[in-house]
């Protein structure tokens, strides 16, 4: 696959970011591209390694190590080398429904077990994907395909998210009539109000909302199954329902001060964010702003990484992100060895543009919230932190141990809970009787996805719980793949 010798020849090369002094002043997307003519270099770099470990999706230690949708990066890296594009995007789009989405927001564990990273630098496979499906589109490669013939089964599928829309994708390709139910006034999901627009510009997310609604998706918005919409409504009016509305209960924080004003789940202040920005351009005020405010965001994945680049964005005076656990190291560690995904550290957009503006990263690690401290008026106004050492109690699990004197006072007038979340609400999955796994996650087994209830399929976050957008995508395609053999009694799907 590519040239033989290609990861020997050429370095591996990301396209550049827009510097960060400027990028923080809008909310358009933070990439550049590179020219035709260096991606086709690096994807000559991708080898002919024997086992292409990229695309196994296999767990190692709790981690996905390859593509969990098991995209095949060595076949369209080497159509690209090659320069046939439109062969390349037929072989991404066999597995991957949105590739415009994954070549964006996915940490992409397809790199961390490239075959060429054992001994130098992975294959730039996130990139080259994105490419591919970037220059589809300009070529007018990507039309609406509504399915020959209907089957006359129809099909409700609960939640717009990734994995609710590949659902709908696949089934709406097998010729079933596909009705999307969405509780926000815009299809997407977490794609749409979930990811801040310089990581996933929304016109891409409705571009192909458009699309799957000219191939005979009807898609309703604010419309919430279980309070707008009665849930026991669907089993009557559907043939089949799959439920996918991904697990939105965010993780608190219940320390004394918890009820001061100003203290916000991060989804909420994303939410709100892109909703205005979509809106109005912020003209309507509907949002929670951090301008000229210290913000303290809690938490250091992702999600708490945005909420520093949308603080950043909205002007803040200081911002500071907490996060429990300790560094990773720069380097794989000896106990993370490939093809296990890489467990290091890295700076992402946001902390780069911290670092721009103030001078530093943001991110302070082993840190514990003792609880906050609000003014007369009930406002938040500081957070109390003391540092932590992780050791094993008696029964062998890490902990978190307080430092004596290390406590903290950190001033913030705007504090961002971004701790993940810890399953499905509850309304949608009692009403219609739905087992719970031991998380409270809705119980269907992987591969088959059917719940306790007959006709009812779940998938994505809200069967899993919180993951990647790649794990979506490949829990929608397979509900999808079920749902149809339910309703057939076979399935061509995969």
């Amino acid at each position: 696959m590519g040239k033989p010798t290609g990861f020997m020849e050429y370095n591996r090369e990301l396209p550049a970011h827009r510097e960060p002094l400027e990028r923080v002043n809008d909310w358009q997307e933070f990439h550049h591209r590179l020219p035709e003519e260096k991606l086709k270099t690096q994807a000559a770099r991708c080898m002919e390694c024997g086992i292409p470990f990229c695309h196994s999706g296999i767990m190692i230690n709790g981690m996905v190590s390859g593509c969990p949708n098991h995209n095949l990066p060595p076949e369209w890296n080497d159509l690209v080398y090659r320069g046939l594009w439109k062969e390349a995007l037929n072989r991404l789009l066999k597995t991957n429904n949105f590739p415009e989405f994954t070549g964006r927001v996915c940490p992409a564990p397809c790199e961390g077990a490239c075959t060429a990273g054992l001994v130098g630098s992975p294959v730039t496979i996130r990139n080259i994907e994105c490419a591919i499906i970037d220059k589809a589109y300009e070529e007018g490669w990507i039309v609406p395909q509504p399915p020959a013939k209907r089957t006359g089964k129809r099909v409700a599928v609960v939640g717009s998210g990734p994995s609710g829309l590949a659902c709908a994708a696949q089934l709406n390709k097998a010729g079933h009539w596909v009705t999307v139910f969405e509780r926000a006034d815009r299809i997407g999901g977490l794609l749409m109000y979930g990811i801040p627009n310089m990581k996933l510009d929304k016109r891409y997310v409705q571009r192909r909302v458009d699309i799957m609604a000219a191939e005979g998706i009807k898609f309703v918005t604010n419309t919430e199954v279980g309070k707008d919409y009665p849930a026991e409504k669907l089993l009557r009016e559907f043939d089949a329902v799959v439920l996918c509305g991904g697990a939105t209960k965010a993780r608190d924080l219940p320390v004394e001060g918890r009820n001061l004003k100003g203290i916000h789940f991060a989804v909420e202040f994303l939410h709100a964010n892109t909703k205005s920005l979509l809106d109005s351009n912020y003209a309507d005020g509907n949002f929670i702003s951090a301008a000229g405010k210290d913000v303290v965001v809690i938490g250091g994945g992702d999600t708490g990484t945005d909420c520093v680049g949308t603080s950043l964005r909205h002007k803040c005076r200081s911002v500071v992100q907490l996060e429990i656990m300790p560094k990773l190291p720069s380097e794989r560690s000896s106990s993370n060895p490939w093809p296990q995904f890489p467990r290091v550290h890295k700076v992402d957009y946001a902390q780069e543009e911290a670092a721009a503006l103030y001078g530093a990263d943001p991110r302070q690690y082993c840190i514990m919230t003792k609880k906050f401290v609000g003014d007369e008026r009930g406002h938040v106004k500081e957070v109390h932190t003391v540092n932590v050492e992780w050791a094993r109690n008696d029964q062998g699990r890490l902990v978190p141990r307080e430092i004596p004197g290390t406590e903290k006072v950190w001033p913030a007038q705007l504090v961002l809970l971004a701790m993940g979340f810890t399953g499905p609400e509850d309304t949608l999955l009692d009403q219609l009787g739905i087992a719970r796994d031991e998380r409270s996650n809705a119980k269907a087994e992987y591969g088959k996805f059917m719940t306790n209830v007959e006709g009812v399929f779940a998938a994505g976050d809200m069967r899993r719980g919180q993951s990647l957008v790649i794990w979506a995508i490949n829990e929608g395609r397979g509900a999808a793949r079920e749902c149809h053999r339910y309703l057939m009694g076979f399935s061509n799907l995969v």
